[in-house]
């Protein structure tokens, strides 16, 4: 494979892929987690920067009511400007049948249907029970085909590895709802520890009987760093296979329930841990650490995390880097 000019050569005891997709989830996730609403225009910005440092899966918001949500209620604008940038891959989280029809209008690319694993956390943060959700996946697929869409489908299932409000999620129940959305209609399938309970040896655990169960149709890991361990966990996800990770730029999002805590694993950190390992991710470091420091000033006031921006990269790598032509733009897998 082409190495990276910022990675060494591959340890011959890496056994994931070699080529993975960092799913940016910021404008979404992180941004409904935080006070500030940040301007239209300055989202665009956003897109515009990560576009430009190679991201190629962008989830860009979320149809949910204004008055619920008023961080993400341009989504539709929002998505009107990602789709016009070509080989964008432009997502959007819908809750419901409703936020389905919206994205359908809008044209997203990929909707998200969040589905909690955990009973508890399903009724609190959906109103449904999961079952209930896999109910409305299969009116919001039979809605997708009538309308001649090629919108993809994606079942995210969240409190994969535990919840604050029920405590132990198990993994049959996991793998029956996974196989569940799958067969009301999802296209595909996504893990996620919602809640930051999760460690590399349940990660490996749990991927390993969900590839086993639905193969490639796992198609995304979804991890917060809320006690430090998100990029153990992903890592441990990509030794399973896993080609494609969500993460958010400096780190914001996260669980309400766990406040002060770290949120999403950090896009930019979680590329370096890629790169330097040896897996081809086609991101511009420099250019998401100048993102990211265009973001703090943005988001002033809002608690951001991460490791990279203060360390800064390796001296042999930034100069390699520097030297090194502008990124490909990477197609997703």
């Amino acid at each position: 494979m082409n190495h990276s000019p910022l990675s060494p050569s591959p340890s011959p005891h890496a056994r994931g892929p070699a080529r993975a997709v960092v799913r940016e989830v910021g404008l979404r996730d992180g941004l409904q987690s935080i006070a500030t609403v940040l301007p239209t225009a300055r989202k665009l910005e956003w897109i515009d920067a990560a576009y430009a440092a190679g991201q190629r899966e962008i989830e860009v918001g979320s149809f949910v009511p204004a008055r619920l949500l008023p961080q993400l209620a341009d989504t539709a604008e929002v998505l009107a400007h990602a789709r016009t940038l070509p080989g964008l891959f432009a997502s959007v989280l819908v809750p419901n049948f409703k936020g389905a029809e919206r994205a359908l209008e809008c044209g997203a690319d990929r909707m998200i249907v969040p589905l909690s694993a955990s009973h508890a956390h399903s009724l609190a943060n959906l109103r449904k029970t999961p079952d209930e959700v896999v109910a409305e996946v299969a009116r919001i697929r039979a809605h997708r085909d009538a309308c001649g869409s090629k919108t993809l489908i994606e079942g995210g299932v969240g409190t994969a590895f535990g919840c604050t409000l029920q405590g132990e999620v198990a993994e049959g129940e996991v793998l029956r709802l996974m196989q569940a959305l799958l067969d009301a209609g999802a296209d595909r399938v996504s893990l996620a520890d919602t809640v930051g309970y999760a460690d590399p040896a349940s990660v490996q655990r749990l991927f390993e009987k969900a590839r086993a169960l639905v193969g490639d149709r796992l198609w995304c890991a979804h991890f917060h760093d809320t006690r430090g361990m998100g990029l153990a966990n992903a890592y441990a996800a990509w030794q399973t296979g896993i080609e494609r990770f969500d993460a958010c730029l400096a780190g914001i999002g996260g669980c309400p329930h766990a406040p002060g805590a770290s949120g999403n694993v950090a896009t930019e950190d979680l590329a370096f841990m890629l790169e330097r390992m040896g897996v081809s991710t086609g991101l511009d470091l420099p250019a998401l650490l100048a993102l990211r420091q265009r973001a703090a000033g943005w988001l002033a006031g809002e608690t951001l995390h991460g490791t990279l921006w203060q360390a800064g990269l390796p001296k042999v790598q930034a100069a390699a880097a520097a030297r090194a032509p502008a990124a490909l733009a990477g197609q997703p897998l």
